[in-house]
């Protein structure tokens, strides 16, 4: 045990499928992935679960998810305690599972992301806007496409580029969605003609920019290393788990362009987990916008800024590039239900350690670097997970 606790890993990952519009309902979804994670760690109860979710108060009129979801998947007795961290919900959520393990308030955790954005969807974007600030910007018809509409938009200005130089973000996500049966675009392939033809969402972002609205839920079980070999042949350590907080307002940040809570996570993770970026395989990003992913490889390091684009450009990011990103689709490519996409992907990270990513597999991957983004850029949380 270091000073951040006993070491942790994740003995067991559960998927729902991805779909624009589930017909179960929002604790049925979060029950399914429970018990999917449950059945693959081999066990029948838990001592704690912490719910990622973001929209269920406008969409649902849910609260006390947590509980609801707990009796729903038979987790009678458990700490049940819901997480939230705007769009980085699920990454807030996993984080709190690794603490309750490292800490040994926990033998046995459970990390849920759940979502189901269809119930309303006239109404998503004013929910989702409510990560911003509800005094000074929501007021002016600020939403989270339109702040990153005008990052784009500064981005394009400030570098001289047009939009096209963007899609390689989207080309990689649907080409790689494509071997995902739990992705909502599985079966669609996707040109460049097609995402420079796609009509403008909020200018300049075109839809392809833009990851969609649809249902989903993703679950993993964590417990601590010592003893997971009991739970799973296949175990993967939580190298480092980190969350940043940066001004909340981008109006308010010296360089709007400089994700700098993106910068510090990694860059702390990185140092828990006692290895450089470039030992890291495969980088799961929170591409719900392509700007945000491009701002993120230049905040962790991987392009100066910039140039964060050029990587999709020329073909850097995909499986055979220096660093994958979006490996089984991405936010944008398997879907980005709020609450659970971080925890899609740490159940993606996971299928890649161990093999069984099927056609989507990297070869002999070691590490798998997570950083997910709430709101416009104020929190960032960093996870890291090793072989």
């Amino acid at each position: 045990m270091d000073r951040f606790g006993a070491e942790v890993s994740i003995v067991g990952i559960g998927q729902v499928p991805v779909v624009a519009a589930s017909p179960l309902s929002l604790r049925q979804l979060g029950a399914a992935a429970v018990h999917a994670a449950m059945d693959d760690a081999g066990i029948d109860h838990a001592d704690a679960i912490f719910v990622g979710n973001m929209l269920a108060d406008e969409l649902q009129g849910q609260k006390h998810l947590a509980s609801l979801i707990a009796d729903e998947a038979g987790l009678r007795w458990a700490e049940a305690l819901q997480v939230r961290a705007a769009t980085a919900t699920g990454a807030a959520a996993l984080r709190m599972a690794y603490l309750a393990v490292a800490s040994g308030q926990a033998e046995v955790a459970i990390a849920l992301g759940v979502e189901k954005m269809s119930t309303d969807r006239e109404h998503v974007i004013s929910a989702l806007a409510k990560a911003l600030d509800a005094e000074t910007e929501v007021p002016t018809g600020a939403t989270l496409l339109s702040q990153n509409a005008m990052l784009m938009r500064l981005y394009l200005e400030r570098y001289g580029l047009s939009i096209d130089a963007f899609d390689g973000f989207a080309l990689n996500a649907h080409a790689n969605a494509n071997g995902n049966p739990n992705a909502l675009f599985h079966d669609r392939v996707v040109t460049k003609q097609a995402i420079d033809a796609a009509p403008v969402v909020s200018a300049p972002l075109r839809r392809f920019d833009a990851a969609p609205i649809c249902d989903g839920a993703a679950a993993v079980v964590l417990t601590r290393t010592k003893q997971a070999r009991a739970f799973h042949h296949q175990p993967i350590k939580m190298l480092a788990a980190s969350v940043v907080t940066d001004r909340f307002r981008i109006a308010d940040r010296p360089d709007p362009l400089r994700l700098e809570a993106s910068a510090r996570s990694a860059r702390e993770a990185f140092k828990r987990a006692n290895i450089h970026r470039n030992d890291v395989d495969l980088f799961e990003v929170h591409d719900a916008f392509s700007i945000m992913a491009a701002l993120i490889l230049e905040a962790v390091g991987y392009a100066e800024q910039g140039q964060g684009w050029r990587l999709a450009a020329e073909g850097e990011i995909t499986h055979g590039g220096s660093v994958p990103i979006s490996t089984m689709g991405g936010l944008k490519g398997r879907g980005h239900p709020i609450g659970a996409s971080a925890i899609y992907q740490t159940c993606e990270i996971v299928q890649q350690l161990t093999g069984a990513a099927g056609a989507n597999q990297l070869p002999d991957p070691k590490l798998g670097l997570l950083q997910s983004v709430g709101g416009a850029g104020s929190t960032v949380l960093t996870h890291i997970f090793g072989r």
